[in-house]
């Protein structure tokens, strides 16, 4: 009987620490979100167009527009020879920089 209350106690502990954990995640992704609006309505009202799709090779592009994330790592590593890592890091990348993974064009 002492065991199962030090084992509850236990797990009691760590799901404590888990939602102590993810509150202090959640506070940083509202800043960042804060942050994020800022940025863009600074270089709204500087006149600035952040284009995400800039350095995005068209048939990347073309493949990330119609949601085909693997063909446009696919594409990405045939037409720079990167690697798979590097090919999937650049797409990744380009997806976070757009607001919902597709170009608005």
């Amino acid at each position: 009987m002492n065991e199962v209350s030090i084992v509850s106690g236990i797990v009691g502990a760590v799901i404590a620490l888990l939602f102590i954990r993810l509150s202090a995640l959640e506070q940083r992704l509202n800043r960042l979100s804060r942050l994020d609006a800022k940025v863009d309505a600074l270089l709204t009202n500087a006149g600035i167009h952040f284009d995400p799709f800039r350095d995005v090779p068209a048939d990347v592009r073309e493949a990330l527009e119609r949601g085909e994330t693997i063909a446009a790592i696919k594409r990405f590593r045939e037409s720079t020879g990167a690697t798979l890592k590097e090919a999937k890091a650049f797409v990744d990348e380009v997806r976070r920089r757009s607001a919902d993974g597709v170009a608005r064009l």
